[in-house]
């Protein structure tokens, strides 16, 4: 990726110098062990940390620290987020009525408090709605590339735009509504989920695209090494790698082939209304 020229988002804390942290309002080994196993399947750990801890009551904060001068590592995390703040603003001004909020995003190791619970490294990299930050443990990035075999600045760079699409979400009002429909409707609830992550994954692509247009970040094979990154992290890859066997039912984050799909449809239309994930032909 070309992203010398970009500039970093102001919007980073980076918590790493203060170790594994767990708030007042912790949520207990119990539910860390479920998020765990949750994020080994494939599902989104955010979901059984809201249930563990609605709103975080009585998690601690602390003034949000920079990130120190010559970390390569975290000065790239800053710079795509920067380049997604770019980018989404100039998406909700020419596509939606509404204006673009940038969302907080917080460096730290094994374990940080959030709003949504306690938030542990081994669940890789999530988003929190209720405080609207995302959470990244660099060391996922290795995981990334040498157990799951997505290596590159661009898989990198589509886990961060992921998660980012789901602060789009909070804006649009799109993961409101799915979380409601999941407490209404239980049994649809795993396949509410799979078509919320797939609309993230085609809003990474539309950040792609619409950063490509302006900026000119990306070098040949970047958008291959994304391709690569969403495949990985299809609930059949990752179930055939921790189980044995693929249970399509128990999916939350859509299949491999799905995920590619969907990201491909967002970098090559660049227009969120090609993102309808809801649609009843969605696939």
């Amino acid at each position: 990726m070309r992203l010398g020229n970009s500039r970093e988002s102001k919007n980073v804390d980076d918590r790493r110098s203060q170790g594994p942290r767990v708030g007042r309002g912790s949520i207990g080994i119990g539910t860390i062990v479920l998020a765990l196993v949750a994020m080994y399947f494939g599902i989104d750990p955010n979901v059984v940390l809201q249930m563990g801890d609605e709103g975080g009551a009585g998690t601690t904060t602390s003034a949000p620290q920079a990130i120190p001068a010559g970390d390569e590592k975290a000065q790239f995390v800053a710079r795509v987020l920067g380049e997604t703040e770019d980018t989404w603003r100039q998406v909700f001004k020419e596509q939606t009525n509404g204006s673009y909020e940038d969302p907080g995003l917080v460096l730290f190791t094994g374990a940080t408090p959030t709003a949504c619970g306690t938030g542990q490294s081994a669940m890789g990299p999530f988003y929190c709605p209720a405080d609207r930050k995302v959470y990244i443990d660099l060391s996922f990035f290795s995981e990334l590339s040498s157990k799951l075999g997505a290596p590159g600045d661009f898989a990198q760079a589509y886990v961060i735009a992921h998660e980012v699409g789901h602060h789009v979400q909070t804006l649009t009002g799109a993961s409101q509504k799915v979380q409601a429909a999941r407490q209404s409707n239980p049994a649809q609830a795993n396949q509410m989920s799979v078509r919320l992550e797939l609309q993230a994954d085609c809003y990474a692509g539309i950040w792609a695209h619409h950063a490509q247009a302006a900026r000119g970040i990306l070098e040949e094979g970047d958008i291959q090494e994304g391709i690569a990154a969403a495949g990985a992290v299809g609930d059949d890859t990752l179930q055939r790698r921790s189980q044995g066997r693929v249970v399509p039912d128990s999916f939350t984050h859509g299949s491999s082939a799905q995920r590619v799909s969907w990201f491909k449809r967002g970098w090559e239309s660049g227009k969120m209304s090609s993102c309808n994930t809801f649609a009843a032909s969605a696939n």
